[in-house]
């Protein structure tokens, strides 16, 4: 557990260049203790213990402004910078190395039982106030810019803007970093 704690600081250390210490980053940053609480109450949703996680996803929602449902499934190294508003659906998947910015939705389209939220493949960044609806996948070391709204699949190594979002294949000389504070990929 300590190991993924400190692993989880160097992943928030490496993509946030605000970030001036690990003390820093453990003590301040939400969306490192909304995912650190979902581990918790993850456990509880799997042990079938069903009303005390939801209740303890509530509590972190309140107190993070990050809402995470405890069904949902994350990778490691998992970072939310600035967090705020960012909502994450029961049947989510999120890899490895995946990056979200501040509202943030990963959500449904419909009522349906079964899968009905998004699946991030490993190392995908996804840009403030994206919108990745239903049951779609997002494949591996893609970008989602901001304000973009995502409604169907899009091939790893995609750049996906618009609304709805288009993807095209990212160069490999394209840094995450970049593509998400190009004004080209902000809606």
């Amino acid at each position: 557990m300590i190991d993924r704690i400190r692993e989880d600081i160097a992943a928030a250390r490496h993509r946030d260049p605000a970030a001036r210490s690990g003390v820093e980053v453990a003590l301040l940053y939400p969306g490192l203790h909304a995912i650190w609480a979902h581990r918790l109450w993850h456990a509880l949703w799997r042990r079938r213990l069903r009303f005390p996680a939801r209740l303890g996803s509530q509590l972190t929602r309140w107190l993070t402004g990050i809402e995470i449902h405890p069904a949902a499934r994350i990778g490691r190294r998992f970072f939310i910078d600035h967090g705020m508003g960012v909502v994450i659906g029961e049947t989510a998947e999120i890899g490895d190395d995946v990056m979200l910015y501040h509202g943030v939705t990963l959500g449904g389209r419909s009522h349906s039982h079964g899968k009905r939220h998004p699946t991030l493949e490993d190392g995908v960044a996804v840009g403030t106030g994206a919108k990745i609806l239903g049951p779609v996948r997002v494949g591996a070391h893609s970008v989602v810019g901001a304000n973009a709204v995502v409604t169907k699949d899009a091939p790893p190594h995609s750049v996906l803007v618009g609304v709805p979002a288009k993807p095209r294949t990212r160069r490999s000389d394209e840094s995450t970093r970049a593509l998400l504070a190009a004004p080209d990929y902000v809606i």
